[in-house]
């Protein structure tokens, strides 16, 4: 099958609580999620003779339990889970890593920064938690509507997690992790999250990118009310340079979507793809305009409450991008809200 100048050698993903081989010794699971994107890929990688060690969790919900307790039951019957490794924090990559960890008594492996970040946020319950999100939104310019939802919403990371773990086994940018007898290099992704952790086996020519590369969307690069100073757009460029030394003939095993062949020709997409967004974003800004109206020169469909809050954090990503580099500048006007203008 193949779309464009990308090549998916797998047009069917597995069924719920099934696995499919993609290469020797690495299988395919895929998820169910509650959202737009309605799924997310899981990896199970051969680890000794009986062994299996475990890429990603699934969301934090009584339904992806119930399919994991299948697939232990079904098609990993025998299998001996020895490891279980976080590509990042995000609710539908580490949402059940606690319950499994201890469900199998094994150990999380993630880069310290994502554990660190999924800990913190799990944990966060506190007034001055949703009162930041507030306020950095007010600022933004949202509408006394939008405000009462961010208000009424609270911490949404944490109702879609299980429990993340106390403890981690930490890795960092060009670690090995020596899985079945094959060293699988980990690459520190960026922009997406603080410190995304991709796989790359040489001797199997594969990629596990979790989230730092899909074959059909853009990953969320995205600024947040916990760092409002951010500029993940950077990182994010720089993580696709990272990847691009790849062979371009490398199976990359993506989070959503299908597994597919063509990774620097997914690469000068996605990077053509966010200088078309910071064209669009700098001429937008030829007169003072808020964030709220660059977003609606960005994203001209119908948004709901969920992704509003994604596109935000885009539209943001972008004019800090911009900002950085000296093309756009941000004052704040006597309302308190930002406004954002060409230099």
């Amino acid at each position: 099958m193949t779309r464009a100048s990308l090549d998916y050698p797998f047009a069917t993903p597995p069924e719920s609580s099934r696995v499919l081989e993609v290469a020797p010794g690495i299988r395919w699971i895929r998820m169910p999620l509650p959202f737009a994107l309605d799924h997310i890929n899981l990896w199970a990688l051969d680890d000794g003779d009986d062994g299996v060690a475990l890429v990603d969790s699934g969301l934090g919900n009584d339904e992806t339990k119930a399919l994991w307790e299948e697939l232990l039951a079904g098609p990993l019957a025998g299998r001996r889970p020895t490891r279980l490794i976080a590509t990042h924090f995000h609710p539908d990559h580490m949402g059940l890593s606690g319950w499994l960890c201890q469900r199998l008594g094994i150990e999380l492996t993630a880069s310290q920064r994502e554990w660190l970040f999924g800990r913190m946020l799990w944990l966060e319950d506190s007034e001055e938690f949703t009162a930041n999100q507030v306020s950095y939104y007010r600022r933004i310019g949202f509408d006394a509507e939008q405000l009462e939802g961010v208000r009424a919403r609270g911490n949404t990371y944490r109702a879609r997690i299980d429990v993340i773990p106390v403890r981690v086994v930490g890795i960092r940018h060009g670690d090995d992790i020596v899985i079945g007898g094959r060293s699988w290099r980990m690459i520190e992704g960026g922009g997406h999250s603080p410190e995304h952790a991709c796989l790359y086996c040489a001797e199997a020519n594969v990629l596990i990118s979790g989230d730092q590369i899909l074959p059909r969307i853009s990953p969320i690069v995205g600024v947040w009310p916990q760092q409002p100073e951010a500029e993940p757009l950077s990182l994010f460029l720089d993580a696709l340079d990272r990847l691009r030394e790849l062979p371009a003939d490398t199976l990359v095993l993506p989070s959503h979507g299908l597994p597919f062949r063509g990774l620097h020709t997914r690469v000068d997409e996605l990077k053509a793809h966010h200088g078309e967004r910071l064209d669009k974003t700098l001429s937008a800004c030829a007169e003072p305009v808020t964030a709220g109206q660059v977003l609606r020169v960005l994203f001209k469909r119908e948004l709901d409450a969920h992704q509003m809050g994604f596109a935000t954090g885009e539209t943001l990503a972008h004019l800090h991008h911009l900002m950085r580099h000296g093309q756009v500048l941000r004052e704040e006007g006597r309302d308190g809200v930002w406004r954002y203008r060409r230099a």
